[in-house]
């Protein structure tokens, strides 16, 4: 590696596979083609969550490194991420969905951007979602609320939103790069240190709200998440999720009383309970009845049913609420941690039930011209798909 290249920041991409077909070989194929002038890519890892496509097989990262580890069953989203950056070293984690695309000068914005003086408070950077003609998409959400979830439910966020607030932040509004609260997860770059200290998403979370977790426990320690306008992403949408039928509601109710439980007090999470309950579930199926759709309804009802089977277990999790920035694991890692493990490790806690305050927060992403670690990595030859162990901790 020349000198030129090392003072290149480093970034390491992760992409979480389910049955995405060729989708998944076109986001590969456009990460190798973007300009990576400004940010080095490292390596791609592919976490296979066992498809049944062999949409995994065949990839080609040309010249950059690239690993696939195959899942023998589907561990979870927040599992899997956590398993892919544990295959890298270099100092920024890019999560990449496999439904979407980069364009040539993606990667060119956001190294534009990492110098800045704005970026030295950043702890997670997004891109701007656009479709295949270039109209937006949601790109970036505010952090939910009950009034959210409420607003929601009754289709009061279209009708006033000034009182509720949509959870997704209109195309109009992010018409211009500035902080926001939460960027969507199928373009999520932080830096490793911040990720790490944060103990990684919280594999608790198997589909839905796991980035909305992470962005909320980087912001409470000072570092929150920036929109980036210039750096464009082409994303499809729910290729995966949309498979799932009834268990993709399971997935999305569990995930976010998962989330209120965790973050807000008890009394309004079981509040958003009796709401999902009663409310919702009433507005639902008029829907459903509605659209006369026979296979709505069978989802809905599925979807339903699993949710008041594992609320039981969502409702016993206890977090404390001064122990936001803490994860109940550590994400696995190939090596011996070193002195920047251990600093980064300052942030959070020492272990469950035993909360300290937070570390000052570093800034989130390296000045260009300062090495990460993707110099020191034990790559592979470019263009080798090894398969690796399942090293997820969760069965």
């Amino acid at each position: 590696m020349t000198s030129e290249q090392r003072a290149v920041p480093a970034v390491d991409i992760v992409i979480v596979n389910w049955n995405t077909g060729d989708l998944l070989r076109a986001c590969v194929r456009s990460i190798v083609r973007t300009d990576r002038s400004r940010l080095r890519v490292a390596r791609i890892v592919v976490v296979d969550n066992a498809s049944a496509d062999d949409s995994a097989d065949g990839l080609d990262g040309a010249e950059i490194p690239l690993t696939v580890v195959r899942n023998a069953h589907n561990r979870g989203f927040a599992t899997a991420c956590n398993q892919g950056a544990a295959h890298g070293e270099s100092e920024l984690l890019l999560f990449l969905n496999p439904d979407t695309a980069l364009y040539p000068d993606t990667l060119l914005a956001v190294g534009d951007f990492l110098p800045t003086p704005v970026a030295g408070g950043v702890g997670i950077c997004g891109g701007r979602m656009v479709d295949e003609e270039g109209r937006p998409g949601i790109s970036c959400s505010r952090f939910p609320t009950l009034r959210t979830f409420l607003g929601k439910m009754t289709g009061l966020d279209r009708l006033l939103p000034t009182l509720f607030p949509p959870h997704h932040l209109r195309p109009a509004e992010t018409s211009a790069s500035c902080p926001v609260d939460q960027v969507i997860g199928a373009f999520f770059l932080l830096r490793r240190s911040l990720f790490e200290g944060l103990g990684g998403f919280d594999e608790n979370y198997f589909l839905y709200y796991e980035e909305t977790d992470l962005a909320l426990r980087a912001h409470r320690v000072g570092l929150g998440c920036y929109y980036l306008h210039p750096a464009r992403v082409h994303h499809v949408g729910e290729v995966s999720s949309a498979q799932l039928g009834g268990a993709r509601l399971r997935h999305s109710l569990c995930s976010r009383t998962r989330y209120a439980f965790r973050h807000w007090p008890r009394s309004r999470a079981w509040l958003l309970v009796a709401l999902t309950l009663t409310v919702e579930f009433a507005a639902r199926l008029v829907r459903v009845l509605a659209r006369r759709s026979p296979s709505e309804w069978r989802d809905t009802l599925v979807g339903y049913r699993g949710y008041a089977q594992d609320l039981p277990v969502i409702a016993r999790t206890t977090y404390s609420t001064k122990d936001a920035p803490h994860a109940h694991h550590r994400p696995h890692r190939r090596t011996a941690p070193g002195p920047r493990d251990r600093a980064a490790a300052d942030v959070g806690t020492t272990g469950p039930g035993h909360s300290r305050h937070p570390a000052p927060a570093s800034p989130a992403f390296p000045a260009v011209g300062t090495a990460g670690r993707g110099g020191q990595t034990h790559e592979r030859p470019p263009g080798t798909v090894p398969a690796a162990t399942d090293r997820g901790r969760r069965n």
